[in-house]
């Protein structure tokens, strides 16, 4: 993503604000973590204006010249998803796939009321690909943008919980928002509001916590697990929503686990056989099994599967093949290079860790290699040619300026 963070900031906004702090919220950052942050739905008025991110424009483009597959797109009506047959066909001649988007067929489930849904536009529109890219780096946790077009006096969806927090962007026309506490306090991924309708109907039921009409520019912050409805006005309503994918304690108690696990794999005790005929394990295993983990619970490192789980989460920066070929065919002694922006790349002794894989460098080398995580600029001269070439091949350095 091409974009910096100052590109994509509100003008006039505070210095080092960040997205979260100059488009999203009206509070600072502190404020926001303190008593906001996964406790509270959170309604900004003309947090920004959004059109540099989104508009009608780009949802045609998407749906009929950019050749998306059904994955790319959900449509939904009276509370349900609409098979994935009814909107999609064929690509034709010299493409052979059979879930491209059918434009006419969408046309006409909008037309009919149904509501469109563009997912993981973090991947497929560049302006919502570096700004989700921007406010991940700022909380921490992925990001993903789906936006939402429904026809006018309609609702897509029912009454529900996400299992992510959502920010919510107005883009076009306006929406009515009913929010609710949650009836289940911070679901896992595995807790969808499915396994929980009749509590969802009946807190629906009652006073909202926020009943609002969303205009162009406001903002809207919803934790996981509270309850919402949305529902457009008198015309087209566009809005984005950006899923934070949180991490949780449940997260890093998974690790710790496969951690002690990992552990226990060396202990030639846990290794044994239960008793020839056992059906399960007896007091005494269990009493084992659990003696030994808690010997190694202290020894327990967590750190590298979350490093790993978080690498695998999210992609790079985009790369353009030809641009990197051209800038090793071009390499001058002072031909300069940074590194390719979120890479999640992290040191290890001499072993570099990244999204793109893993390289290992020698002491001389490290010394180059933490200026360039650091953010400071390479060059072959200063630097040595091997090395940036190096790094330019693997895709951790790009061209300043790509």
């Amino acid at each position: 993503m091409s974009s910096s963070d100052s590109d994509l900031q509100r003008p006039g906004s505070r210095e080092g604000a960040g997205v979260l702090g100059s488009r999203l919220t009206d509070v600072s950052r502190e404020q926001f973590a303190g008593e906001v942050w996964g406790k509270k739905a959170l309604l900004t008025r003309g947090a920004s204006d959004f059109s540099d991110l989104f508009n009608a424009d780009a949802v045609d483009e998407l749906i009929s010249r950019r050749g998306l597959r059904s994955p790319f797109l959900r449509v939904a009506k009276d509370g349900a998803t609409l098979p994935v047959a009814s909107f999609t066909a064929g690509a034709g001649v010299g493409a052979t796939i059979t879930d491209q988007l059918d434009d006419t067929a969408l046309w006409r489930h909008f037309r009919d009321g149904a509501t469109l849904v563009l997912q993981a536009l973090q991947r497929t529109w560049e302006p919502l690909g570096a700004f989700s890219a921007a406010l991940a780096d700022e909380l921490g946790s992925p990001v993903q943008a789906n936006a939402y077009i429904t026809p006018p006096q309609n609702q897509g969806f029912d009454d529900h919980y996400d299992v992510h927090d959502v920010f919510v962007l107005q883009i076009e026309g306006t929406k009515r928002w009913v929010l609710h506490p949650p009836v289940l306090d911070a679901p896992l991924r595995d807790q969808p509001w499915t396994d929980r309708r009749e509590q969802v109907a009946t807190a629906a039921a009652e006073e909202p916590y926020i009943d609002a009409v969303l205009e162009p520019g406001d903002a809207l912050y919803l934790p996981r697990g509270w309850l919402h409805a949305a529902t457009a006005q008198g015309e087209v309503s566009i809005h984005v929503t950006l899923g934070i994918h949180n991490w949780t304690r449940y997260a890093v108690a998974e690790q710790v686990t496969q951690s002690v696990l990992a552990l226990l794999r060396e202990d030639p005790a846990m290794r044994q056989s239960l008793p020839l005929g056992a059906d399960g394990p007896d007091e005494q295993v269990l009493a084992l099994v659990k003696d030994r983990i808690s010997a190694v619970l202290g020894d327990a490192d967590p750190s590298a599967g979350l490093a790993r789980t978080r690498r695998g989460q999210a992609r790079p920066a985009p790369l353009g093949p030809l641009a990197q070929l051209a800038a090793l065919r071009g390499l001058a002694d002072d031909s300069q290079f940074v590194l390719r922006e979120h890479l999640d790349a992290r040191l290890d002794g001499t072993r570099l860790w990244t999204r793109v894989g893993w390289l290992d460098f020698s002491e001389d080398e490290l010394l180059h290699v933490r200026a360039a995580l650091d953010g400071q600029e390479l060059t072959p001269e200063g630097s040595g040619r091997a090395l940036v070439e190096r790094l330019v091949r693997s895709g951790v350095l790009v061209p300043i300026g790509t």
